[in-house]
């Protein structure tokens, strides 16, 4: 009896082992979120802290990514300046500052309480702040090395066509939950895109769809447990993986679950070299898509998890 507990601890052991490694490499995937043309990090940027490069990288990577509000940038206040006795100079100023207090079209207005104070419920900070900081340091010294290595290596013309292929494949999730949301345009532009991109687009290594003007729809299962009535829960950074909510975490489980590649790829090892792959490739697109931007702020992560939260916010509206 002594010997079969042992050997079953021993088992449970190198069990847990396996599933903590394939949590760490499968999440490096959704590392790549915090670079990427639609993450938290690119929600509306100040215009004089980004160069004009990675600007227009931003536009030709993700042309169809929904626009989220400004992040909360905590920058140091200008210095206060005397009024200038011109009145051509007042008439100047006031249409700018009237500019720089417009808000997007979709964002809601805080009316300040409980919502506003929900907006960014963060309880675990002191966890977080140190998680971000280790995936911001794994992206700089493992993950964006060695995409540079394999943008030398590989075209940028079949990166993109990798990345449809991947996009294409994963089509099931956006499919189900616009369903689950009743939103049934949504559903039939997804249907539409796979059966297009498939055929026309070569295995979807092309983006046909997107040629004859049919966008994708960005559901996910976070999206479908908000409009069933389910609030955010705390903010959450994890080892590896992006920002997210309680509820976003919950439903990038779910979300996996339905991605085909699960269905394809019985193997964990196998799912887990694609994933690297995918990884690799997404980061490698996005190289420079923040330079500059470290610089533009003081509290990093302040502004990460306001542009997360303000554009989920804004994903569920749509």
């Amino acid at each position: 009896m002594r010997r079969l507990a042992v050997t079953h601890v021993h088992g449970s052991a190198a069990f847990l082992g396996v599933v903590l490694l394939a949590l760490a490499l499968a999440g490096c995937g959704s590392l790549s979120g915090s670079v990427r043309a639609d993450s938290a990090l690119l929600a509306d940027q100040p215009t004089t802290a980004a160069p004009e490069g990675a600007a227009g990288a931003a536009a030709t990577r993700a042309p169809d990514e929904p626009k989220a509000a400004a992040p909360a940038v905590a920058q140091a206040p200008a210095a206060p300046t005397a009024p200038d006795a011109s009145a051509g100079d007042g008439a100047e100023r006031a249409p700018q500052l009237l500019a720089q207090t417009q808000r997007e079209p979709q964002e809601r207005v805080p009316t300040g309480g409980k919502a506003d104070v929900d907006e960014e419920y963060d309880p675990w900070e002191s966890f977080n702040e140190p998680m971000f900081e280790f995936n911001r340091k794994l992206d700089q010294y493992v993950l964006k090395p060695v995409a540079k290595g394999y943008n030398k290596v590989v075209n940028e013309n079949v990166q993109v066509m990798i990345a449809n292929g991947f996009d294409n494949i994963r089509f099931v999730p956006r499919l189900v939950n616009s369903l689950l949301q009743g939103k049934w345009h949504g559903a039939l532009r997804e249907f539409s895109r796979f059966v297009l991109n498939s055929t026309a687009g070569v295995g979807g290594l092309f983006d046909a769809a997107k040629h004859a003007g049919i966008e994708k729809s960005r559901e996910d299962f976070g999206q479908t447990l908000a409009v069933w009535g389910s609030g955010p829960g705390p903010y959450l950074i994890l080892p590896f993986l992006e920002p997210m909510t309680v509820r976003d975490g919950i439903g990038k489980g779910v979300d996996g679950v339905m991605d085909p590649l699960s269905w394809l790829l019985p193997f964990v090892w196998e799912r887990l070299t694609m994933k690297v792959m995918d990884t690799v490739n997404d980061r490698s697109l996005n190289l420079e898509l923040f330079q500059g931007f470290e610089e533009s702020v003081i509290d990093m992560y302040s502004a990460v998890r306001h542009g997360y939260l303000r554009r989920r916010e804004q994903l569920i509206k749509e």
